[in-house]
């Protein structure tokens, strides 16, 4: 596991003076039915996009909230990496997009009758977004919209 002199300077120094947000916690749900009858979808921070689709923008102040459709029957290993922040190795992921998007353990979880299928969309959102005021306000109520049009039980949420 990585310590706080593994990073750069300037992310050390920013981590001590970032604003940290305190959130009180959310109270879950819930399943209603067992895992096995669930339709389930992977929403990771990762970054991730398709090929020849655009990438996470870098530019956007506070963090690009916007976030990619991954669709079911994509080639892990050929997402592209587009999170801007260097507070991480992506050496993993390079070797292993399931490390950041599990979706090929995910038909497995199918496969061994563990979960009911898998959604047919999936999204891939920036983590790195220090002003979450549009994320919250504009994209997650459009994302949550897309997992219940694709009748999704189950989201998995795979931060990095």
């Amino acid at each position: 596991m990585a310590s706080m002199k593994d990073l750069s300077l300037w992310t050390r120094t920013a981590l001590k003076v970032y604003p940290w947000r305190r959130i009180k916690s959310v109270s879950s749900t819930r399943l209603q039915k067992p895992a096995s009858d669930c339709r389930v979808a992977l929403v990771s921070t990762a970054g991730l996009a398709l090929p020849g689709d655009p990438p996470f923008d870098e530019t956007v102040k506070g963090g690009d909230y916007s976030y990619r459709i991954i669709p079911s029957d994509a080639d892990v290993q050929s997402l592209v990496d587009s999170h801007r922040s260097d507070s991480y190795d992506h050496a993993g992921i390079e070797k292993d997009g399931n490390l950041a998007f599990p979706l090929e353990r995910l038909h497995a979880l199918r496969a061994n009758g563990d979960i009911g299928s898998v959604a047919p969309r999936h999204l891939s959102f920036m983590g790195s977004i220090t002003a979450p005021g549009r994320l919250v306000k504009r994209t997650a109520p459009k994302a949550a919209e897309m997992l219940l049009e694709d009748q999704v039980d189950l989201a998995l949420l795979v931060p990095v």
